[in-house]
């Protein structure tokens, strides 16, 4: 019993390794896919001011690469460096490397990184969790703002957008 026990907390934390690895190289590929499909509309619709929670697809670009370089700080144990952003493309050239420098070095962690905790304390919030939180965060918090993207763009009367759903990923796109 206690063999099986601990078999199946094994198989839990490698698949939760696994999960965070993949939704990694998911956050990278979104992004990517996102970008790509955002390059072929004009730059002053994706700078055009809109109702939203960030004025622009520009802003909503540039808090989604802004929030997922502090969240890299604080995994990597790096000192985090609020910048100003460029033009769109310096934007959309950003956002995809640090995509790409983020899934790199989560699927370099190890299970012990991801178990580890990390005390948090900042201006917004104080917390001590296990570093698979943080990585799930980050992630989600992309996830949410593509999708506002999304909205916005069908308010700007930007239509045909991508595919960019997990599950997608996992089943068309790997």
């Amino acid at each position: 019993m206690v063999q099986e026990q601990l078999f199946a907390e094994t198989m839990e934390e490698t698949s939760l390794v696994y999960l965070m690895k993949n939704y990694a190289n998911y956050n990278f590929w979104a992004n990517l896919t996102l970008i790509n499909w955002l390059k072929k509309h004009p730059e002053q619709l994706l700078e055009q001011e809109v109702l939203s929670s960030f004025k622009s697809i520009k802003l909503t670009l540039a808090h989604i690469l802004q929030t997922q370089e502090y969240w890299y700080s604080i995994l990597a144990k790096t000192e985090f460096e609020h910048r100003e952003y460029g033009n769109l493309n310096d934007i959309f050239d950003s956002l995809l490397k640090q995509s790409e420098n983020l899934a790199l070095y989560v699927t370099a962690i190890s299970e012990e990184r991801f178990n580890e905790t990390t005390e948090i304390q900042s201006p917004w919030f104080t917390s001590d969790f296990q570093n698979f939180e943080y990585v799930l965060h980050v992630f989600n918090h992309s996830t949410y703002h593509r999708g506002q993207i999304i909205t916005i763009c069908h308010n700007l009367g930007i239509t045909g957008a991508p595919m960019t759903d997990y599950n997608f990923y996992n089943v068309m796109a790997k």
